[in-house]
């Protein structure tokens, strides 16, 4: 531990927060890259309203609102994080309660997916996630036993997030729900859950998503509608049928930076859902290859992060990090999906690249917690470093 600061190499009180420069270097690029794009992809639609730059300058105030949130976030102990664990299971379940009470819940394009706030609407469903996952995280460390042995010992927390998944149904909001119950199932298959009960859970899991879709017949003709959107271009397939045209012109190297010609009121939602289609025009397959490189290491950073945690006897902390990297690499890739034409849409956000307040808000916020994550495993094997060399 060589590069850690002369505060913790020599035993001060009050050690300095130790920062992962591979974590932030990542971020920073594909925050870097999401302003650029988003500013691209919106500066038609600002200039309707007078400001070309409006979405770029909104992007970038809640970009630092977030970093700031994220330092904010650091200073909490995880241990206080996991002591908070039904608390946690309680204003998830809350959040996604309130959007549904008139008054409270704002309805856009028939969702009722946000809270009306003081200076903009916050998606709820975006920080109940985080609580949700939260509770299940603290819920696999105090019950290990339990889990590895009874098949109710992991159905339990899983029946909470199943009621989570049945209230973004309401809302609705399919794609968050089925990320939420995927990334849940990943972590509790990581706690050492028997191969047979996790098998069944995956087989529950789909019968259950199946059931959901061919409940709402909308939901139904949304998942069919993808395959052949070319059959109605100009109706249902209309926004994935621009968002392949898109992409096909990009080509290896991208038409150049602002050039675009699909963003220009021809693909719907260009600088949030379907950012990535306004990057593989402008960028090309280049632009996509660095996107996906920098969606990966983050990933990658946050799963060896939560391996160091792991080694160091931090089973709630190598949790919390783990489940950000599967849930950030789960959406992403649907995301890009859905822009190919691989999946139907699902209303998803590409993690911060596309535009979204409450998105971004909330991503850099947990990727505090990831942060402080990595500060916690640096200053334990610091301690016991100094501890042999006594």
């Amino acid at each position: 531990m060589t590069g850690l600061p002369a505060s913790q190499r020599f035993g001060d009180k009050h050690p300095r927060m130790v920062f992962d420069p591979v974590l932030i270097a990542a971020v920073s690029g594909i925050l870097l890259l999401g302003l650029i794009m988003v500013t691209s992809a919106s500066v038609e639609l600002g200039a309707r309203d007078g400001n070309s730059l409006y979405f770029m300058q909104r992007q970038l105030g809640f970009a630092f609102a977030g970093i700031i949130g994220a330092l904010f976030v650091m200073q909490v102990p995880t241990a206080l994080i996991e002591r908070l664990g039904f608390v946690w299971l309680l204003v998830g379940l809350l959040l996604l309660v309130a959007v549904l009470i008139p008054g409270l819940g704002v309805s856009v394009n028939g969702s009722r997916r946000w809270l009306r706030m003081v200076f903009f609407s916050f998606q709820a469903s975006e920080l109940a996630r985080i609580c949700l996952l939260f509770y299940l995280c603290s819920y696999l460390v105090r019950r290990e036993a339990e889990i590895r042995t009874t098949v109710m010992g992991f159905l339990k927390p899983l029946a909470m997030l199943l009621i989570a998944a049945w209230l973004l149904l309401i809302e609705p909001d399919f794609g968050s729900g089925v990320v939420l119950m995927a990334t849940a199932l990943a972590l509790v298959f990581l706690s050492g859950q028997k191969v047979v009960h996790f098998l069944i859970m995956m087989l529950a899991f789909v019968a259950l998503g199946a059931l959901a879709v061919v409940a709402a017949p909308y939901r139904l003709r949304r998942l069919t509608a993808f395959q052949h959107a070319w059959d109605d271009p100009f109706g249902s397939g209309f926004q994935l049928v621009q968002s392949e045209i898109a992409i096909g012109r990009g080509d290896w190297l991208g038409v150049g930076l602002g050039s675009s010609i699909q963003k220009l009121f021809y693909l719907p939602e260009a600088h949030t859902d379907f950012v990535f289609a306004v990057l593989a025009e402008e960028l090309g397959f280049l632009g996509i290859f660095v996107l996906i490189c920098l969606v990966l290491l983050v990933a990658y950073r946050s799963l060896a992060i939560a391996r160091m945690a792991i080694d160091s006897g931090m089973k709630f902390p190598a949790y919390i990090a783990a489940s950000f990297g599967i849930w950030l690499c789960m959406q992403a890739f649907i995301n890009m999906a859905v822009n190919m034409g691989v999946m139907p849409t699902k209303g998803l956000t590409l993690p911060l690249l596309s535009y979204g307040r409450s998105s971004l808000l909330v991503t850099l916020a947990w990727i505090g917690v990831v942060l402080r994550v990595y500060h916690e495993v640096a200053t334990s094997r610091a301690v016991v470093m100094r501890g042999g060399l006594r």
